[in-house]
């Protein structure tokens, strides 16, 4: 089988292109588990009610939630928007997450594990900023932030899904990516972007090719950990991999040394 591997970067590009092109007016169905995206009204309808309890409900306040939703942008983002119309820890997070000059963030922000607010705010808060960490090749975090809910909470669960993989995908998460993918194509396949599932399909048929401890594994790894040191995390668990390249060199070097001293070797 030729050998398919999507760069990060290439990864990038498709995760925002991907992000223009989920269904924004189909309505809502249930059923043999599918999963389906609210219509862009019922989303603006929750954004306006959750914008209420926060207090905002002042003039200017108002006109720069209407011009949001004006806008032919994804909804997810024209969410995240009006959330950070209420809330200056959301809109912060949003900015500094698409803010490529940003230093990466080294934990999972506070906001998305606070029970007390609405499930609602968090989980479609952590898709956008997952899947803007995502663009920038911040894999870590943004799977953190996904695990902490579920495709059924968000607004568009084929992004969800999408994003979680593309995550699990780059750290090299072979079985959990696969589970994700299976997800996206039997659960949200119906109405996920074909961008989407293309990306998810290579993603797949790159995985059928993986082996462990063999040379293509260890580039892997050696592509993580440049991926890590360009986000400026040389630490501990960096120096670990970089470690566990080395010993695996070792042990192939080793394994073609007994092999050339064998009768016949080369």
């Amino acid at each position: 089988m030729k050998r398919i591997w999507l760069s990060s970067a290439a990864l990038a590009i498709l995760l925002v292109a991907g992000g223009q092109a989920f269904a924004q007016d189909t309505k809502k169905t249930f059923g043999f588990g599918t999963l389906d995206a609210p219509s862009a009204e019922s989303v603006k309808t929750q954004a306006q009610a959750w914008l209420k309890a926060a207090g905002k409900t002042d003039a200017d306040t108002t006109a720069k939630f209407e011009a949001i939703w004006q806008s032919d942008r994804p909804v997810l983002d024209r969410l995240a928007d009006s959330f950070a119309l209420g809330n200056a820890d959301a809109a912060k997070l949003i900015a500094d997450a698409r803010n490529t000059l940003a230093p990466a963030p080294q934990q999972v922000p506070a906001v998305f594990k606070n029970a007390d607010l609405p499930v609602f705010f968090r989980a479609n808060l952590g898709l956008a900023y997952a899947r803007a960490l995502n663009n920038r090749r911040i894999h870590e975090e943004a799977l953190a932030v996904l695990e902490l809910f579920k495709a059924e909470q968000v607004v568009d669960p084929a992004a969800f899904l999408f994003n979680r993989a593309v995550s699990e995908y780059s750290l090299l998460q072979k079985d959990d990516a696969n589970r994700t993918i299976r997800r996206l194509f039997d659960e949200a396949g119906t109405f996920a972007p074909e961008r989407f599932k293309a990306v998810a399909l290579l993603m797949q048929l790159d995985m059928v090719a993986w082996k462990s401890k063999d040379l293509n594994d260890i580039a892997r790894k050696m592509k993580d950990v440049e991926r890590r040191l360009d986000l400026a995390r040389g630490g501990p668990k960096t120096q670990e991999k970089q470690k566990e390249i080395i010993a695996r060199l070792d042990e192939i070097i080793k394994k073609l040394e007994n092999q050339a001293k064998q009768p016949g070797g080369t």
